[in-house]
């Protein structure tokens, strides 16, 4: 492969040898390869067509926050409040939808929401340069009781035109699967294909040379903030779409730590500089698979989250090695 071949992006004719190159580079392919073996094997119905539907239906509102977060973590940050904003946007979308509003409006009300928290985010963590691990852990309890102020109770009949949006297929695909399918090609081309990726990168790498090469250091990560608080709102308004209800205090609980396992299980580099959109795919299918498979045999729930806390700090080693394998 030519050096104009890696800058324009050909692809290469698939080769055993390049085929082994790319499991090399993404391990986690092998792994899933493996477990999925394992839970047809266990189970008889793993593989079935509509059990795989229901795992990329089921892991859709994952994939979508889980490709600008990667994203904002190879430019050097994060953001825990993920979970939150979830909650938030879901709320928000389904009271609108309640009040007789057009599910457009739900969704772009809920959409705003997650700006704003995204904003304050980026501001706090761009332009006053505090620290993104502090300021995001406390607007995850920020919002959340935001969240709980706002819509004390529970919420539910959201009306059958919301419904739409988390249960309708187009064609014949889920519309969440939809939408995120649409998420990972565009950050797989944002990364690959403009100036603004291969800033991301050199953001992550290092902060101070990006600065002197005329990059601007505070604005790009400043609207991943942004767009990862719309992702999170929007995964929130399919959610109560699907479930038809949203309550404040449980709604995206934990569901910062299961994003962050499946940027780090994709081999995104916590410390920033290093990542991919494909491994980031991958993570969220590990974990979609590793949870629906679980539950096909059976296994309890506590059992189930130690396997996830197993996962998360697999990830975290994946990503601490794999660059200094390669």
């Amino acid at each position: 492969m030519t050096t104009v071949d890696r800058a324009l992006g050909r692809p290469r004719a698939f080769t055993p040898t390049v085929g082994l190159a790319v499991v090399r580079r993404h391990p986690l392919i092998a792994v899933l390869a493996v477990m999925v073996l394992v839970f047809q094997l266990s189970t008889g119905s793993f593989l079935d067509p509509g059990n795989l539907s229901g795992i990329a239906t089921d892991a859709a509102t994952l994939a979508i926050v889980a490709v600008p977060l990667a994203l904002l973590v190879i430019s050097g940050y994060l953001d825990l409040s993920v979970g939150s904003t979830l909650a938030l946007g879901g709320l928000v979308a389904g009271w609108l939808a309640g009040q007789g509003q057009s599910p457009v409006v739900a969704v772009l009300g809920a959409l705003a929401a997650g700006a704003a928290v995204g904003a304050v985010n980026g501001v706090l963590c761009c332009y006053f340069g505090l620290s993104a691990f502090i300021v995001t852990l406390g607007m995850l309890t920020a919002v959340r009781g935001l969240a709980q102020q706002l819509f004390p109770l529970p919420l539910s009949g959201f009306g059958s035109g919301f419904a739409w949006l988390g249960g309708s297929r187009i064609a014949g695909v889920a519309a969440p699967v939809v939408i995120a399918g649409l998420v990972l090609v565009a950050g797989a081309l944002f990364l690959a294909l403009t100036p603004g990726g291969r800033h991301v990168f050199a953001i992550g790498v290092n902060r101070e040379a990006a600065h002197l090469s005329g990059v601007n250091i505070r604005r790009m990560p400043f609207a991943l903030f942004v767009v990862t608080g719309v992702a999170a709102a929007l995964a929130g308004a399919i959610k109560a779409s699907v479930l038809d209800s949203a309550v404040a205090g449980t709604s995206g609980a934990g569901f910062e730590l299961t994003v962050l396992t499946a940027v780090l299980l994709g081999g995104v580099a916590l410390s920033g500089g290093s990542g991919s959109v494909l491994g980031v795919l991958l993570g969220v299918l590990f974990l979609g698979a590793l949870q629906n498979g679980l539950t096909l045999l059976n296994v309890p729930t506590f059992w189930q989250q130690m396997a996830q806390g197993v996962a998360l700090v697999a990830g975290a080693a994946l990503a601490y090695f794999a660059p200094r394998t390669r």
